[in-house]
């Protein structure tokens, strides 16, 4: 059965690609659609910024035809700011609006906004019902199991969440306290699967980095659909070898080299185009090791990438890692 967000169809057991703050950026998530990711989120953008008119909240609202199904999600700790914000980005045209109620980072959660208002249930509710009301479009949420250990309380937000009309839920099970430490426990998200006043779909979050890992956490959990993060960066292939595992029980054959130096040109040529040559070569910094992660006596190029500010030379390194490793790097040792 088709998992469905008001009218957009993500088919049978949806994988979607995190919002993750300075990578889901439109380069990175071209590539991640290309290696198969049924829908996708802008990074957060503050509620306050896009009022402000601020340049960087402004730009991340930047999305492309290719990119569809895809939400802008927002943040904020004022009812109004959010209800504004929804009407800003609104009209840059996404598919959806989701409120990210997850993020643990200090000066996001310390100013009162994203995991903080897991803390004051009444205020996520009336700030998500305005948000509703703000838009014409499907709105979901984010979030985790709770702040700490004894404040699990992800079931209760469940609830009134969909109560107040959101369409979709995605939980990423570690609480606020945990950051991105520990392990990500799945149980309560299958509580509120099965919870028989829940509606609308359940997508689970954090620690997906594997197709045997999606496979058995589907049996397991029996999520709607799975959201994937940081297996995602420099590898958007997860998102294909999942679902090829999926159907085949069988294992995909990892990226080839050549498949790896692609993603990485193709990255990088979308950088330059979004970003402007300055930025586009300043941020591809931190996604080289990526791709490459498990190439012998890597380090070398990695330091010449990383420094390098030609673009042509940058290129022409590309180029030389494809030469150098053809010869040496057995298909599946890459994977």
């Amino acid at each position: 059965m088709s998992v469905k967000i008001g009218n957009i169809d993500l088919g049978e057991f949806p994988l979607l690609l995190a919002p993750m703050e300075d990578v889901s950026d439109p380069p990175f998530r071209y590539v991640c659609k290309q290696g198969g990711a049924d829908m996708m989120y802008t990074e957060f953008i503050s509620s306050e910024g896009l009022i402000r008119s601020a340049a960087k909240s402004r730009q991340k609202l930047d999305i492309f035809e290719y990119e569809r199904p895809i939400g802008i999600q927002i943040f904020g700790s004022d009812i109004e700011s959010m209800r504004e914000a929804t009407e800003i980005a609104t009209l840059a045209g996404p598919d959806l609006m989701d409120i990210n109620y997850g993020c643990p980072v200090k000066n996001v959660a310390c100013r009162g906004a994203g995991s903080a208002l897991l803390q004051d249930i009444d205020k996520m509710v009336k700030m998500t019902e305005a948000v509703v009301k703000a838009t014409h479009l499907p709105v979901t949420v984010k979030t985790r199991l709770g702040w700490d250990d004894n404040t699990k309380n992800v079931e209760e937000v469940a609830e009134r969440l969909q109560d107040v009309g959101i369409q979709a839920l995605t939980i990423h099970g570690r609480t606020r306290a945990q950051l991105y430490k520990g392990e990500a426990d799945w149980t309560l998200i299958r509580e509120i699967k099965r919870n028989p006043r829940i509606k609308i779909p359940i997508f689970g979050n954090g620690d997906i980095d594997s197709p045997e890992k999606a496979a058995n956490w589907r049996l397991e959990y029996g999520v709607d659909g799975m959201m994937i993060g940081r297996a995602a960066i420099g590898y958007p292939w997860i998102f294909r070898e999942i679902k090829h595992f999926f159907a085949t029980g069988q294992h995909l054959a990892g990226p080839t080299l050549e498949e790896r130096v692609d993603a990485c040109r193709t990255h990088f040529t979308k950088s330059l185009e979004w970003k402007g040559p300055k930025v586009g070569v300043f941020e591809m910094r931190r996604h080289y090791s990526n791709y490459f992660k498990g190439l012998p006596d890597f380090k070398h190029y990695r330091t010449q990438l990383v420094k390098e500010e030609n673009i042509e030379t940058i290129y022409a390194l590309l180029d030389e890692i494809t030469d150098k490793y053809a010869n040496i790097m057995p298909v599946n040792e890459m994977a």
